[in-house]
């Protein structure tokens, strides 16, 4: 099995990109999907956060209050790594089950993991390939601001929280620039996947 590993800052493009492997043929799997499905009403992972965070984390419908949980996450670097020990082990065990049913029918099929926090939480060890998308800090900021109509101030506060650009950087070995139009990054991501085929139908043929 042929791993990608896909990351990159908040509001860098990442998501583009994913999109964009996924209708040339690869098998995207969603970090932050996954992150969602282990804490659905009734999960353990949602009632070990409760039991954490408190239940002013939880809505009247059993749900998780994502809102409420960044609040307290986004301010606090050691309420944020207790999160992180809640549900980034859940996570990675559901990866792995996804990428194994992917290539299930096709070996040589290339696998990519959407996974904001490689770099912070994930680690580089377990990619056969990192791609890293990028966008200057300074326009993922204004991106959140413009585009999701974050207060500019949380925005900071959500793109500091992260790796920087240059610990992503460190682990890429292949960069995709996504700060200037859409076009470009498509045809980027065209290139990037024809190279990764043959990575992946030489790892399934060795």
């Amino acid at each position: 099995m042929f791993v990608v590993g896909l990351t990159g800052g908040i509001a860098a493009g990442k998501s583009i990109v994913a999109s964009r492997l996924g209708a040339l043929g690869a098998a995207v799997v969603d970090a932050d999907r996954l992150a969602r499905e282990v804490v659905e009403p009734g999960t353990p992972g949602l009632a070990e956060i409760a039991q954490r965070f408190g239940e002013g984390v939880v809505q009247p419908d059993g749900s998780l209050d994502r809102a409420a949980l960044g609040a307290i996450v986004f301010s606090d670097p050691a309420a944020r790594l207790d999160l992180e020990a809640i549900t980034h082990p859940r996570v990675q065990a559901l990866s792995l089950q996804r990428m194994c049913e992917a290539v299930a029918d096709d070996p040589a099929r290339v696998v990519v993991y959407d996974v904001p926090l490689l770099v912070e939480a994930r680690g580089v060890g377990e990619f056969d390939h990192i791609v890293v998308v990028h966008a200057p800090a300074s326009m993922r900021i204004a991106r959140l601001v413009t585009l999701r109509g974050m207060d500019p101030a949380e925005a900071r506060k959500r793109v500091d929280a992260q790796a920087s650009d240059e610990q992503r950087a460190a682990v890429a070995d292949d960069v995709i620039d996504s700060s200037t139009s859409l076009a470009s990054t498509e045809k980027q991501t065209d290139a990037l996947y024809a190279r990764l085929v043959d990575l992946a139908v030489a790892k399934a043929r060795a």
